[in-house]
């Protein structure tokens, strides 16, 4: 039996018009004109034997009826969107892998390692996205997304990748000059650098959550010197190597500097924090060769870290 479906150019530009709440805004995304728009929507109409919009001379305006029929329609058309990108993106990328990370991540542990992917798959191109932003896999044209945050990630293979601990961290220039300090508390007298988390990771770990786990209370007597602030946990990092102060750094982000000995622990002990790093990938991404390759050595890469 044959399926009983509306037209579906009809549905495309009915939710185009709907969305917009007008016929020429749907004309102008869709490339056609208002009267073709019309024309469309009344197609729809007559196929359901139900009103979808009210017109005026000046507006058009969903019916009770339109407003329901979009609110079953829409979620439709955003599958089919995303299912068919993910085969059109399979058919002219079966040797190309998106990646999104944040950009601390991307600079700091990504980068320095992708050399290593490139090495053992030469026929792969990569390509990268810095973003901090909730990941639009269709939209964005993304494979492999890598998020710091707590899960659960619904409708995403999701896999936990490297846990974080924070220390400060100064340049070896600075402790020098500045000597180790003797307690916690004496760092209160330094230029301390600062991450300006993301909203969306409010409980990260900043100077006042460390100095309050190592038994210096917040208050009057928190009072350190003026401070410089920063936007990214990579440029905090870059000040505390020219040796302009201490960073709160993770050592996701940071371990890499110490072993070449660009930066030096300003105070022993761990803090661990309260995210992890995360593999995000679609369902079913993977069955493409070169994200399976891509996520593969990821994990291993994390694994051996």
């Amino acid at each position: 039996m044959a399926r009983q479906l509306p037209p579906m150019l009809s549905v495309r530009v009915f939710e185009a018009a709907a969305r917009h709440g007008s016929f020429a805004k749907a004309a102008s995304e869709l490339f056609v004109s208002a009267g073709a728009v019309a024309h469309q929507v009344r197609q729809l109409e007559d196929w359901l034997g139900l009103p979808l919009f009210l017109r005026t001379p000046r507006s058009v305006e969903l019916t009770d009826i339109g407003q329901a029929y979009l609110r079953g329609v829409a979620p439709l058309l955003e599958e089919l969107e995303r299912v068919s990108m993910r085969w059109r993106q399979y058919a002219e990328g079966a040797s190309e892998v998106t990646v999104s990370a944040m950009p601390s991540f991307v600079t700091r542990w990504l980068m320095p390692r992708l050399g290593e992917f490139r090495a053992a798959h030469p026929a792969v191109e990569v390509r990268v996205l810095a973003a901090v932003a909730p990941v639009d896999f269709a939209r964005d044209r993304v494979d492999v997304a890598i998020r710091l945050g707590t899960g659960p990630y619904p409708g995403m293979e999701a896999q936990p990748l490297l846990h974080e601990a924070f220390y400060p961290v100064a340049s070896p220039r600075w402790l020098e000059r500045h000597g180790m300090p003797a307690s916690p508390r004496d760092l209160l007298g330094s230029v301390l650098l600062h991450d300006e988390f993301e909203p969306r990771i409010p409980e990260q770990i900043s100077w006042e959550a460390w100095f309050a786990a190592h038994g210096v209370a917040p208050g009057a007597s928190l009072r350190p010197a003026p401070a410089l602030r920063f936007s990214h946990s990579y440029l905090a990092l870059d000040a505390a190597a020219t040796g302009q102060g201490v960073a709160l750094a993770s050592d996701v982000l940071v371990r890499d500097a110490l072993l070449r000995g660009e930066l030096a622990r300003a105070w022993p002990g761990d803090l661990p924090g309260p995210y992890r790093y995360h593999l995000l990938c679609q369902r079913g991404a993977g069955d493409r060769p070169a994200v399976a390759a891509f996520t593969q050595w990821l994990r291993s890469a994390a694994d051996a870290f």
